[in-house]
């Protein structure tokens, strides 16, 4: 490929692609080249949105049909957003076209689904990854040496997140509708959980695992219910654990917490780091020292800080995401890394929601 940019095009108008509209243009690598809905007058609504925020150097085209934008020759890679009872189907036509593929995660309904889009993309030489941002922000980059040599052995991983849905969202939102989005905040929010937990891990897989459905949907139509608030466990080869909690019933909340050996890594914002200029994280030491009647538990935390901007700008983590993505489009090398960690992720997350199905079962992955 002799162009200096990868040429983008975004299959579907959903709120999450507003963001990341301005990532490609922020990547440095890539530009964006067409929008495709549905609906045309609503793909040029969404580009009309988007660029009076973060304006485009020349204006993306907006289009009425996602397998006109396929089709164009002047497209390199998609990025694709629809709901994931949609998108199955979309990845695997974008990779018989011949587009490199960025999708949204939960990748698919079931690991079965990931299995066939990844064997599709390896058909067609294609790159396939997930949309997980904080996987290329500089602070995980980081943390991999501050977990590896100050934390570990990892002992123990503890994530959350979550946020307050309303009512509107229950009744209106894809995210709570069973057919678009089967996995609800399992796969919306728990995603993002045991991808932390599996990169803390080095990505090895756990050997067991367990999930419990603490409130649910209850449809008016024929859709099935899905979680709204969800707990899980995963026991690992070694002996280390993990803990999770993700829920549309709960307040605000994106934590991680590694503790190991050596210390006790905490991370309070992992998903999307809290507005500003610069991320931070804290690793705690303390020690409890006794003189006498006297007890003493000493703190021993430290924060550090990165100067790494936390969202909509160069440098911030969806930027890396689609420049890393750029770059592997742009080299003809494809990372076979990226496709595995979406399917051992959804593997996990199969066997998580299946336990809790089962009654709170042991289920081995």
């Amino acid at each position: 490929m002799t162009t200096k940019h990868c040429r983008w095009g975004i299959l579907g108008a959903a709120f999450i692609a507003q963001k990341n509209w301005q990532a490609i243009r922020d990547a440095g690598n890539a530009m964006l080249v067409a929008v495709a809905s549905r609906d045309l007058a609503k793909a040029q609504a969404f580009i009309d949105l988007c660029q009076a925020s973060a304006p485009h150097a020349v204006v993306p085209e907006a289009m009425g049909s996602y397998d006109a934008l396929l089709a164009r020759p002047d497209i390199d890679a998609v990025y694709i957003p629809l709901p994931t009872g949609l998108r199955k189907e979309w990845v695997i036509k974008a990779a018989q076209a011949g587009k490199h593929v960025l999708a949204e995660k939960p990748v698919g309904c079931t690991a079965d689904d990931v299995a066939e889009i990844i064997a599709e993309c390896e058909k067609h030489r294609v790159q396939f990854m997930d949309g997980v941002m904080f996987m290329h922000g500089q602070r995980l980059q980081h943390l991999r040496g501050v977990v590896d040599n100050e934390v570990g052995p990892v002992r123990h991983i503890a994530t959350q997140f979550s946020f307050m849905s309303d009512e509107k969202f229950l009744r209106s939102n894809i995210r709570a509708h069973g057919k678009l989005e089967p996995l609800g905040c399992l796969g919306d929010l728990g995603w993002y959980c045991l991808r932390f937990t599996l990169w803390a891990m080095n990505e090895v897989a756990p050997v067991q695992v367990t999930g419990r459905i603490h409130s649910e949907t209850r449809q008016m139509d024929d859709s099935p219910a899905v979680p709204l608030e969800f707990s899980g466990t995963l026991t690992f080869a070694d002996g280390a654990s993990a803990s999770f909690y993700c829920s549309f019933t709960t307040a605000n909340a994106q934590w991680a917490i590694v503790s190991g050996a050596k210390g006790l890594l905490q991370v309070s914002d992992f998903v999307l780091p809290f507005s500003g200029m610069k991320t931070q994280f804290s690793l705690t030491r303390s020690a409890f020292a006794i003189d006498g009647c006297r007890a003493d538990m000493h703190a021993g935390r430290q924060i550090e800080t990165l100067e790494e901007p936390s969202n909509n700008a160069p440098g911030s983590q969806e930027s890396a995401l689609f420049r890393t993505f750029s770059q592997l489009v742009l080299s003809g090398q494809l990372d076979p890394r990226w496709p595995q960690i979406s399917l051992l992720t959804q593997r996990v997350l199969d066997a998580c929601l299946r336990s809790a199905r089962e009654g709170g079962v042991v289920v081995s992955v």
